[in-house]
């Protein structure tokens, strides 16, 4: 329905701009052929013909179109700030309304100077301001959107590779940029208003899936934005676009078989991402009160506060192993060893997706799960649909019943699913500190958002919690 009111509601802007071509002595066609259309108005309006190879460029091809539609309008008159709104926001209207008005006439072209001597038009101090505020919120929103965005890492789950603090950019052009499916939002905010803390978009409108050609595919262990595929539900219920970002590494890509086995990560049967900078739980054993808490936090170590007891000299820190090994030549330390978790330790705490009722799995024991791949397909029995069973319901918005007469999906008998989206498996590179694909599985295509670029600045705070820069880290690549 709204692909049939967006296509009624573009004829009749075309209509009216159809007519505003033959004011403008014109024939009533050229209005309808992009790209020539383009170079009328350029004509029409004084600005170079060459502009027309810009259309060509994303993004800027957006400034191009509008700055040449704008003058057009201006061409008759209309340059008063509201025109230039309605022009915009309501073509389907006015453009129409315009070109029947008999006493509306084409006045020239609004960038010579014989026109400006003509019809001189001054702008307001307000209207200046306006059209700054205005150029700038698009120009940022498209840059955001399609280009590059800015993103903190909050959270320690990529230490050590990202640190809390780093600031980074995100490349939207690598993997493509997505088409927003939630276009209606307020500037800026990504799905909390900054004071009323309410909802920053409106879901009146929204657009299926699409993303625009990118320069790469995701590659195994690429680092990347995402959407949290789990705020689909309650009590967030949030637009895919609209969902939290998170930044883990892509472990595993469509068609991978993903395995662990005591803290061992597998991908198609070889050993997944080893880097020195990925960190793990270790349990040092010590002196009571054996450890001291400045050097803890001079060397960075995170230290588990939850689950360590210093008064007994036992203690749980997420730490890389030349760290530990470190860390166990200390005075006072007895030993260090990684908390790996037992493939038999069925605690609700560790416990990884899918919850099998009859079976184990924990975040350093799962697997193997092979990753959906678009165009495979599944049988669905009592292994399979325990783990495909989300992305078929939540993600491919099918509807799916089980019952004694087998499995139903949209209301057919069905013992296979083929599915229609590529999915990843996102890790932290803290393994036992990392909220990611082992709690709660699969990361669908139309959640990707980018891929991280560089860090262009990083923050950290000393023991006296005074903030300070981490030069060494500023425009670092991420790997």
């Amino acid at each position: 329905m709204w692909f049939i009111l967006i296509g009624i509601l573009l004829a009749i802007s075309l209509y009216g701009l159809w007519l505003l071509f033959k004011k403008a002595g014109k024939q009533g066609w050229e209005a309808l052929i992009p790209f020539y259309r383009e170079y009328v108005l350029a004509q029409l309006t004084g600005r170079p013909t060459w502009w027309v190879i810009l259309l060509i460029v994303p993004i800027v091809n957006i400034f191009i179109f509008y700055a040449l539609y704008l003058d057009f309008i201006k061409s008759f008159g209309l340059q008063r700030f509201w025109h230039n709104a309605v022009a915009v926001l309501f073509p389907f209207i006015f453009l129409p309304m315009w070109g029947a008005d008999k006493d509306l006439k084409y006045l020239g072209q609004p960038q010579s100077e014989e026109f400006k001597k003509k019809y001189p038009y001054k702008k307001s101090v307000g209207r200046e301001w306006a059209d700054a505020i205005i150029f700038a919120t698009v120009a940022a929103s498209l840059i955001r959107g399609f280009l590059i965005e800015a993103y903190m890492i909050p959270t320690g789950s990529m230490e050590r590779s990202l640190l809390v603090g780093d600031f980074l950019f995100v490349s939207k052009l690598s993997y493509g940029p997505r088409i927003p499916m939630t276009p209606i939002a307020f500037p800026f905010a990504h799905h909390t208003m900054p004071v009323t803390q309410g909802k920053a978009y409106l879901e009146w409108v929204k657009v299926p899936y699409k993303r625009l050609p990118g320069f790469t595919e995701i590659k195994r262990n690429d680092v990347v934005v995402f959407n949290y595929p789990m705020e689909a539900d309650e009590p967030f219920n949030r637009p895919v676009d609209k969902r939290e970002n998170y930044i883990k590494r892509a472990i595993g890509i469509p068609g991978d078989k993903i395995e662990s086995k005591e803290g061992t990560v597998y991908v198609n049967g070889e050993v997944s991402y080893k880097s020195k900078d990925l960190q793990l739980a270790y349990i040092v054993i010590s002196e009571p009160n054996g450890l001291n808490p400045q050097r803890i936090i001079e060397k960075r170590l995170e230290l588990d506060e939850m689950n360590s007891m210093p008064s007994k000299g036992f203690y749980v820190i997420h730490m890389t192993e030349e760290e530990a090994h470190e860390v166990s030549t200390w005075a006072n330390v007895k030993q260090v060893t990684a908390n790996i978790f037992d493939d038999s330790d069925d605690s609700a705490s560790i416990q990884a997706f899918p919850f099998y009722k009859d079976k184990v799995w924990n975040y350093d024991n799962f697997g193997p799960i092979t990753l959906p791949k678009k165009g495979w397909t599944v049988e669905l029995d009592s292994l399979t649909l325990p783990l495909y069973e989300r992305a078929i319901t939540i993600y491919e918005g099918k509807k799916l019943e089980e019952n004694s007469n087998g499995i139903f999906i949209d209301g057919k008998l069905a013992d296979e699913y083929t599915f229609e989206m590529d999915y990843y498996w996102m890790m932290g590179d803290n393994r036992h500190n990392s909220l990611d694909s082992r709690g709660w599985g699969f990361v669908p295509e139309d959640h990707i958002v980018g891929k991280a670029s560089f860090v262009f600045m990083s923050w950290d705070k000393d023991g006296t919690f005074i903030d300070k820069i981490r030069w060494s880290r500023i425009f670092r690549s991420i790997k």
